[in-house]
């Protein structure tokens, strides 16, 4: 009986992969959040955008984005094939349902960069696979202050970018959890919690029912 009973202990449970998604006004620290989580979480892989424009030296298809022609990419639009897309710039972007949903099926998390209304696109597909996490910076006079400390935008876009903010945080109380992000090693910590309460959800776990099956029988 022993034997029976390490035997079941040790045994992998099946685990279905979820949808991070990350939101944020442009300078709260989500990009940096996102590289430091990709770095430290093995079960993460970050999603990968299909696109119109073209491709920029250096840039590689399949690892940068797919890119796709006009014609290929509203086939799939037409298909149901795109969790979220949009028009940014005369040029479309979109995610693939397909590499998100093998991800998923091979205990894979997607980790998804992207806005509010590509969010409410996700959720009305995959309600269940996705958790929403919305990154607020500790005050606007803050995020003004990193916008400036990039040294990328000129001060007009820096202007642009601050109206867009309050738009942008409007949607806060759409998402599942909220982090102030002050510090960002705590902010990362925040999230490693999340995804570690996220992944031993029962629903997410369909190799319960085998584990327990198992334990009645010892």
């Amino acid at each position: 009986m022993i034997s029976k009973m390490n035997k079941s202990s040790k045994k992998v449970i099946q685990r279905r992969g979820l949808m991070l998604v990350l939101s944020s006004p442009s300078g709260a620290g989500k990009t940096t959040i996102s590289r430091i989580l990709l770095e430290r979480e093995k079960e993460l892989t970050l999603s990968i955008s299909a696109t119109t424009r073209k491709m920029r030296p250096g840039e590689v298809d399949g690892k940068d984005y797919y890119f796709v022609a006009n014609k290929e990419f509203d086939e799939m639009v037409e298909r149901g094939d795109m969790l979220e897309y949009a028009t940014v710039f005369d040029n479309k972007y979109g995610t693939p349902r397909e590499p998100v949903e093998n991800g998923l099926c091979n205990s894979k998390d997607v980790l998804f960069d992207i806005d509010w209304q590509g969010t409410q696109q996700v959720a009305a597909k995959a309600a269940s696979d996705i958790v929403r996490v919305f990154i607020l910076p500790p005050s606007l006079k803050e995020l003004e202050r990193r916008l400036y400390a990039r040294a990328q935008d000129s001060d007009d876009v820096v202007k642009e970018r601050m109206a867009k903010a309050a738009d942008e945080m409007s949607h806060w109380a759409e998402y599942d959890y909220i982090i102030i992000n002050k510090d960002v090693e705590k902010s990362v910590a925040d999230v490693q919690s999340i995804l570690r309460s996220e992944r031993l959800k029962r629903d997410r776990r369909p190799g319960l029912n085998d584990f327990v099956r198992g334990l009645r029988e010892v």
